[in-house]
């Protein structure tokens, strides 16, 4: 019962829509409408600018690494802490709290990781922030850092449970950006810090 309990609470944690609140409260913008409707860090950027981006992403990464951190709280095995793990990026893609209209995962992904293998999660960021500054597109940085993750946590950590765990973040991840890969290959994806038309047509930073 304990572990269900666990599993719920991450999952609710993970559905916390930190990027709708943010751009609210900080530019009175609805992140559903604009640009993407995508409700991640990324839309938050273009749609109200860089400090309430880096709140969201804080929040996404955040809410991901205290939903593990809770199960560690219990010493959990490290099944139940990968399945801890799933949920709250489950709960980000799929918010109870937003109408079940959530984000790609990049970021809540990167808070599980960051907190259940440290040292696998610090190389991500790193490949991340490598990609984006040198071709512009959070997308293909978050692509190219999800096609690492199995194989540093095989190398770095090597748990099943944990190399399971990585298995399924990247099949999430490349589900979720079916649309951005096929935007890549045509040449069309917005790339970092573009801006973008509300539904109105009204452009915004």
């Amino acid at each position: 019962m304990r572990d269900v309990l666990l599993l719920v609470v991450a999952y609710l944690l993970g559905s916390v829509p930190f990027g709708v609140l943010v751009a609210r409260a900080r530019g009175g913008v609805d992140l559903r409408r604009v640009g993407s409707g995508n409700i991640g860090a990324t839309n938050v950027l273009r749609a109200v600018g860089k400090g309430a981006a880096a709140l969201t992403l804080l929040g996404d990464i955040g809410k991901g690494a205290a939903a593990v951190g809770l199960g560690r709280w219990f010493s959990v095995s490290p099944t139940v802490l990968a399945m801890i793990a799933l949920a709250a990026v489950v709960g980000h893609l799929l918010p109870v709290f937003a109408g079940f209209r959530g984000g790609k995962g990049v970021a809540t992904t990167l808070g599980v990781i960051l907190a259940t293998m440290p040292a696998v999660g610090g190389l991500l960021l790193l490949i991340w922030l490598a990609v984006a500054a040198i071709w512009r597109y959070s997308s293909l940085a978050a692509l190219v850092a999800s096609a690492a993750l199995p194989i540093l946590a095989w190398l770095l950590d090597g748990r099943p449970p944990m190399v399971g765990l990585s298995v399924a973040l990247l099949l999430i991840v490349l589900v979720r950006h079916r649309e951005n890969i096929i935007r890549l290959r045509q040449g069309t994806e917005g790339k970092v810090g573009q801006r973008v038309k509300t539904s109105n047509g009204q452009i915004v930073k």
